[in-house]
Order: C-alpha cells, then sequence, then structure tokens
C-alpha cells in the first residue's frame, strides 16, 4: 500500500440565482415534468450548502464550485443581439417561450457534468486530469463549456498537478457528459484504480440505441478520454448503459449505479450485458469488488428514477465501509425505503444512511451526486488547490449570508425579463469570486476577452 495519503474530494456546485424550472431536459422525466413550476432560489442554494457543510463535518474534504454567470448576454451578442444589455433583454419580450430560459439555465449547479477527472494514481504524467464536458446534447448545457474551463483552470491552477483540458469537439459523435458517466474503482485512493466508462451509444459502428430519449455519451467520446489523460488499457473498463432503461428517463449512468473504492451499487437493469461487464470489472479489481446488484422486481426502474436511489452518494469510512447519500425522495419511495432499510440492516459494505432535503435541485431532475465532481487528490494536491474554495465553518457562514442577501426566493420564467435582476445577478457573482478568491473568471469581470 502506498505511503501517501489520498483521498476523494467533493467539488458541489453551488446552486446559482437564476435557478428556475424550465424543463429543458428533454430524457429528464423531473426536469420535463416540473416545468413552469415556482422555484426558490434561495432554498435551492441553501440545501446544496447544508449538504456541503453536512459532509465537511463529517471529516470529509469538500469543495465548492461557483454558478456560472446568466442569464448569457455574452451567447446573446454571438446571435447578433445589440444594444444595451437591458435593451437585448427587453427584445426577448419578442421571442419564443423557453429561448431566456434556456440562456438562464442554473444547470452548473450539477457539476457531476462538469468534468471526467481521472487521478495522479491513474495517469501516465501523474497529474489529476480534467477534460471538461461539452454536454452538447442540449443547448442550456452547451453553453457552459468555456467558463467551466475558467473555473477549473481557476481552482486546479498548479501546472505541476493538473491539467485540465477543454471540451471535446462540440459534434454529436463525441457527445460527453462528464462524470455522470464515470466511475473510479480502487483499493485504496493513493493507487492506480480501475476508471470506469458508461456510453450510450456508439457513433461509428453500433448497433444498439434507445429509440426514445436521447444516449447523450458516446463510446468514441469517452475513448478520447482515456487517451488524453493517459490511462492504460488494464485499468480501464468500457461498458454500454441499458438503451431501455435511458428510454425509461435514465439520461446518465449516476441515475442507475454509484461506486465507490470497491463497490459497485447498481440496479439490475443498468448495462448491457451486465454479467460480461461485472467480470471484467472484477478482474480488473484483482478480484476484490464487493457488487450489489438491486433486482428490478425489488425496486422497478421507476421508482429508481423517482427516488433517484442510485443518484447517490457513496462515501468511504475509516473502517472500511461506506456511507450512502441519498436525497429526502428515497424515504418517500416505499419500495425504495425498504430497501435500504434492509441494505443497511445486511452487514455488507454499505452500512450508513444519510438523508437530506435536496428538493429544490431534485425537481429540476438533479440528486445528490449530480450536484458533485469527484476528485481524488493527494494531500500535496489538495494542497495545491485554491484554497478559497474549501468548506469550512467560516465559508460556510459567509455563503449562507451571500445567498441570504442577494437571492430571491421565487422565481419564474417571466421574471427573467427583469432587466434588475441581472444586475443583481452580476452583483452577487462579483462579491463571490471575492469570496472564493477565484479572480476575475465571468465574461462581465472580462471585458474584451473572447468567451
Amino acid at each position: 500500500m502506498s505511503s501517501v495519503r489520498a483521498f476523494e474530494a467533493n467539488f458541489d456546485g453551488l446552486v446559482g440565482p437564476t435557478h428556475h424550472y424550465g424543463g429543458h431536459s428533454f430524457g429528464n422525466v423531473a426536469s420535463t415534468g416540473n416545468a413552469n413550476q415556482v422555484a426558490n432560489p434561495r432554498e435551492a442554494a441553501l440545501q446544496g450548502l447544508a449538504k456541503m457543510k453536512a459532509l465537511a463535518d463529517l471529516g470529509y474534504r469538500q469543495g465548492v464550485l461557483p454558478p456560472q454567470e446568466r442569464p448569457a448576454m455574452w451567447m446573446l451578442r454571438d446571435l447578433g443581439y445589440t444594444g444595451s444589455d437591458a435593451e437585448i433583454i427587453a427584445a426577448m419580450s419578442n421571442t419564443p417561450s423557453g429561448f431566456l430560459s434556456s440562456l438562464s439555465s442554473a444547470s452548473s449547479m450539477w457539476t457531476a457534468n462538469a468534468a471526467t477527472v481521472s487521478p495522479s494514481a491513474d495517469t501516465q504524467d501523474g497529474r489529476v486530469h480534467f477534460t471538461v464536458a461539452n454536454l452538447q446534447n442540449k443547448f442550456h448545457r452547451a453553453i457552459e463549456h468555456k467558463q467551466t474551463a475558467r473555473t477549473l483552470k481557476s481552482i486546479f491552477a498548479h501546472p505541476q498537478h493538473f491539467m485540465v483540458h477543454d471540451a471535446l469537439p462540440m459534434l454529436a459523435a463525441f457527445g460527453d457528459e462528464g462524470a455522470a458517466n464515470h466511475t473510479r474503482l480502487c483499493h485504496d485512493y493513493a493507487e492506480q484504480g480501475v476508471e470506469f466508462f458508461v456510453y450510450g451509444r456508439q457513433h461509428w459502428g453500433g448497433q444498439i440505441a434507445p429509440q426514445h430519449y436521447p444516449a447523450r455519451q458516446t463510446r468514441e467520446a469517452s475513448e478520447a478520454v482515456i487517451r488524453r489523460h493517459g490511462l492504460a488499457a488494464s485499468h480501464t473498463v468500457l461498458a454500454q448503459q441499458n438503451p431501455a432503461v435511458i428510454d425509461a428517463g435514465v439520461f446518465h449512468n449516476d441515475v442507475i449505479a454509484v461506486g465507490n473504492q470497491n463497490v459497485l451499487f447498481c440496479h439490475q437493469d443498468a448495462f448491457l450485458a451486465s454479467d460480461q461487464v461485472y467480470a471484467e470489472l472484477t478482474a480488473k479489481m484483482a478480484g476484490q469488488l464487493h457488487i450489489i446488484e438491486v433486482s428490478r422486481d425489488v425496486v422497478s426502474v421507476a421508482d429508481a428514477v423517482k427516488s433517484y436511489l442510485f443518484n447517490s452518494q457513496l462515501l468511504a469510512k475509516p473502517d472500511g465501509r461506506q456511507r450512502l447519500v441519498v436525497p429526502e425522495e428515497c424515504r418517500n419511495t416505499p419500495a425504495v425505503w425498504a430497501y435500504l432499510q434492509a441494505l443497511q440492516a445486511s452487514n455488507g459494505p454499505i452500512d450508513e444512511l444519510l438523508v437530506y432535503d435536496l428538493k429544490q435541485s431534485m425537481q429540476n431532475g438533479g440528486g445528490p451526486a449530480c450536484l458533485r465532481l469527484r476528485v481524488a487528490l493527494n494531500e500535496v494536491e489538495a494542497n495545491a488547490v485554491n484554497a478559497g474554495v474549501w468548506m469550512n465553518d467560516a465559508l460556510y457562514a459567509r455563503l449562507t449570508q451571500w445567498v441570504e442577501r442577494h437571492y430571491r426566493d421565487r422565481l419564474v420564467e417571466a421574471d427573467l425579463l427583469d432587466p434588475s435582476f441581472l444586475i443583481e445577478v452580476r452583483s452577487a457573482l462579483d462579491e463571490l469570486t471575492q469570496i472564493l478568491q477565484l479572480g476575475a473568471i465571468y465574461p462581465f469581470q472580462m471585458q474584451g476577452v473572447d468567451v
């Protein structure tokens, strides 16, 4: 075992002040099902912060990723709109419903889609590699990647330890959804692990794909990330997600499976050729892998999607077992809650449940796993991370006060036409970059810079 201490840090997305229910994500049942409901951005941000603080208090390293600037005024100017910001916002009243909403989405809060991350123990050059996700399948998310890259390069700035790659080409053949379709299995965070990439379709040569909802991740994108990060074939596994569950609303693999260390927790219907997938993972984990497969007879795919049972966080405990972080919706889904009670009592690798209220995020289609980007770091690398983003008592207090000062407690699409709202958002984000010590990362702070 390595003498270098390493651990997994979670970097959660701070919910942005434009959080609303736009229903933009076709294939995400919760997102489309709650379209046009009244949202509470203040409550959403405070719910996310409460989870971050609770996990930090348990001893986990917890970071904060800031929201993006919305509305995306730079995109509107790219699309030919001219005049003052207020004049451009006013012009939006003559556009179809949903246009300004898409440009105002707070979807960057789901940082599992920010990037795919390979720790230094896995990579050829011994650095932590990030590939920013292009998210090309959805317009409101496809406009995130340049800001995501700026943010990650500000936080993980030390070139000796970190390499942040820009997004893959913005083409359907290389559709990349980031860590939502990737997990890392290992025996110790400091040692080389097995990186597990799950794709929805193969662009060239693929035969099987969902028929109703889009498969957002391609095999070709996953293979490109493997090459970029310098990962060994002996320590990577590629698997195809079951197209039937994509058509049932499982838009990312992290809605049907989650893994951590030597535990893979998944639904029976998660993967195509699941027996082959399990065999390859087990072999590459040297035979030491706990696979907890939940039968469709115990928890249906519909209940898994409704409750986000698998969009959970597996957190390592000092005794070698795991905590499972789930949303309140799991408690409210009888079959799921009965299963979790039995799981906790089974004397298996998962022996503790943590339940959090994330209703505002859940109604927009994102649970605990969506809200965090996992980054395995050793102590030296952790010390090279921008220190301003690490959650602690002082930062929690400052961010809570910041949210309560700047965020509205009610937001619907029509409110986005208020030109004063843009001023509110920019004022909030300008202060946030100072709190998190990020420097000028937003377009409104970078006049004259190509964004």
